[in-house]
């Protein structure tokens, strides 16, 4: 039978742990962190306390992975968004056949699809710039929802600590 650590619990992170959290993925200073997540008295041990927990091991980590894939989306849409169609339009307009190390240097990212119809010639079709731009204002909308929602945890922490003080 396995025994538990202090480290490890099994019930969910509280508001305050939570924002420690979002807050350590910003500052990546444990101290800085807990203080902004209302652990204001003894900040520096505090944060110690929380980095040394498996639980908060495992919510920083997941927290880092939502950020590092709202990044990668963000910078795909932008691509596509603003992206330049001047590669595409070389093979559109090209007289013979390319060579592999010509084709390996186009920056084709914002074609969607290539087809030769059979009467000759090619058609290109892009992805839709509109659309590309309205995903990234929803990715960044929701991010600045999470940023609201992670001030408000921390406003809320606050308060219940000067409660608590009284």
């Amino acid at each position: 039978m396995q025994r538990k650590t202090k480290k490890s619990r099994q019930k969910p992170l509280t508001a305050p742990e939570t924002a420690f959290c979002a807050a350590f993925c910003e500052t990546r200073n444990a101290r800085e962190a807990a203080a902004q997540s209302g652990f204001k008295h003894g900040a520096a041990r505090a944060g110690r306390r929380l980095l040394a927990r498996d639980d908060i091991q495992a919510e920083i980590a997941r927290q880092q992975a939502l950020a590092q894939r709202h990044k990668d989306a963000a910078a795909g849409y932008r691509r596509l968004a603003f992206g330049s169609g001047t590669d595409a339009l070389k093979l559109l307009f090209l007289e013979e056949a390319p060579t592999e190390a010509w084709l390996e240097q186009l920056d084709i990212f914002n074609v969607c699809d290539i087809k030769r119809p059979k009467g000759g010639g090619m058609e290109l079709k892009f992805f839709d710039r509109c659309e590309a731009l309205e995903h990234l204002a929803a990715l960044e909308k929701t991010q600045d929802e999470f940023g609201g929602a992670e001030a408000f945890c921390r406003a809320l922490s606050r308060a219940a600590e000067e409660d608590a003080d009284e």
